[in-house]
């Protein structure tokens, strides 16, 4: 007899189990330091920069825009896996309670991620309006509610396999939740967010008509978990092994001009593939421009040296430990073991590049300084990062990568 009730559970289950095991590796060692020293600089910058603000900001503009995002990104995490789309697919009828525990799951958890982004910036609100904190539970609610709203118009579209309808409906929907969410903090009249109440549920009850005779699109549920697990490996991977992760590459030929500067030489075989790996691989590249871009916009907005040097220091840090397991990346691959290259090429081909990057990022973040034309935290910061750069490659990232 198939149970509905027991498939859901052991599915979610493993899932958190599966979550578990990686996240232990994430959250240990020096990353809770950074992370924690980097949350107590942002709060103290953002507290200090709330002080200054005049009371004509336009704050309601603000939030209503970055709450918007929060409530339109309302995925549904259905735990559903590869062999599903043959074995579940004749049951499709009998899986609703299966699906309704899914949507439960999925707005508890990112409930709760719109309490912390709403808690973040409700000091925002009560420095301009006068009402203070006294409005941030129905607030709250209210933001509950329309992040319901979004996760049932989610759970509709999936029905649709029309890569239009997707993204129109993320256009209008972010309408409809950065405008719900400016009436609200701006408090209009009850009777204008009754009607955009209105609208919102008609929207959904469109939806919900047009598709009572279609079935699940089970082959984009499936993508859509596996790419959303997929960056979670990703993540895991900088810290750990993970067998279940799938190398994600892309051609990027416009950055081919950076590899024609490699010598065609054999002892520069290994700075080749690892410099194409970086290139091309979805992971390293993008880790790199993201904290390149965090970073530098955080260093721009830093008023004191030490702590431009500091924040410069650490991003370095990030960047550098994270890129470390691309020592790895063609470990088990066996046509690497081919290359009639002696493995000392391939050790200094790594940390040349390791340290090419790390000093680009560095030149960046100097460059986001300089822009304040502040010429000696400039220097400094550049310097305090090559130094810090070749201590961490040529010293702790040898010492890492042969333990």
């Amino acid at each position: 007899m198939f149970d509905v009730k027991r498939l859901w559970k052991n599915r979610a289950s493993g899932r958190m189990k599966d979550l578990g095991r990686y996240l232990r590796y994430i959250f240990n060692g020096h990353l809770v330091i950074v992370l924690l020293f980097l949350i107590g600089t942002a709060a103290f910058y953002y507290q200090k920069w709330i002080e200054s603000l005049p009371d004509s900001f336009p704050v309601e503009l603000i939030l209503a825009v970055v709450i918007g995002i929060f409530l339109t990104y309302s995925p549904v995490y259905n735990f559903l896996l590869e062999a599903d789309r043959v074995f579940l697919l004749p049951l499709e009828d009998k899986l609703k309670g299966y699906f309704l525990r899914s949507g439960i799951v999925s707005f508890v958890y990112q409930g709760y991620l719109l309490l912390l982004a709403f808690a973040v910036l409700m000091p925002l609100y009560a420095k301009v309006n006068n009402h203070g904190f006294r409005l941030f539970v129905p607030f709250l609610i209210v933001l509950l509610l329309g992040k319901l709203w979004n996760i049932a118009v989610t759970w509709r579209i999936h029905y649709y396999v029309e890569s239009a309808v997707h993204r129109w409906d993320l256009i209008v929907r972010y309408f409809i939740n950065a405008v719900m969410a400016y009436l609200l903090f701006k408090q209009a009249n009850l009777v204008i967010l009754l009607f955009l109440a209105a609208i919102m549920a008609f929207y959904f009850y469109t939806f919900s008509v047009r598709t009572r005779t279609k079935s699940l699109k089970w082959d984009q549920l499936i993508e859509q978990e596996e790419k959303r697990m997929a960056s979670f490996y990703r993540l895991a991977n900088m810290f750990t092994d993970v067998p279940k992760l799938k190398d994600t590459v892309r051609r990027r030929k416009y950055l081919d001009w950076l590899i024609s500067k490699i010598p065609f030489a054999q002892e520069r075989s290994y700075l080749y593939l690892f410099s194409r790996t970086f290139l091309r691989s979805s992971d390293y590249l993008g880790l790199f421009v993201r904290l390149t871009v965090i970073g530098g916009l955080a260093i721009y907005f830093i008023s004191f040296g030490l702590g431009q040097i500091l924040l410069s220091v650490l991003f370095l840090y990030l960047t550098g430990f994270q890129l470390l397991p691309l020592w790895n990346q063609h470990q088990n691959k066996l046509w690497v073991d081919l290359y009639p290259v002696e493995n000392h090429h391939k050790s200094a081909s790594f940390h040349y590049l390791l340290m090419v990057i790390l000093s680009v990022q560095v030149f960046i973040f100097s460059a986001f300084i300089l822009l304040k034309a502040e010429w000696m935290n400039s220097l400094l910061t550049f310097l305090a990062g090559l130094a810090f750069s070749y201590i961490f490659v040529f010293i702790y990232g040898k010492n890492r990568l042969k333990a």
